[in-house]
């Protein structure tokens, strides 16, 4: 899976395009490199979102599709910083 879609699909980032923005305009890294939109995600990648709302988060596991609110917490991990 894309990193601009599973960042909008587990609810991180609200919407995929914001999430393609946001990493061509290099504020997206995976365990310490920025990344493309077209990044594709793997279980215990370490994402870093930067911005003014910054996050990090660790991937426990990649949806098969559509995530339903209650279970976003199931595909990752906050990092506290």
């Amino acid at each position: 899976m894309r990193i601009d879609d599973y960042l909008s699909t587990v609810g991180i980032i609200k919407r995929r395009t914001v999430a393609k923005e946001m990493a061509s305009n290099g504020l997206v890294e995976v365990n310490g490199h920025r990344v493309k939109a077209a990044y594709l995600v793997k279980i215990r990648d370490v994402i870093i979102i930067k911005g003014s709302h910054p996050f990090t988060a660790e991937i426990l596991a990649i949806p098969p599709g559509s995530v339903a609110k209650p279970d976003r917490e199931k595909y990752f991990k906050e990092i506290k910083r």
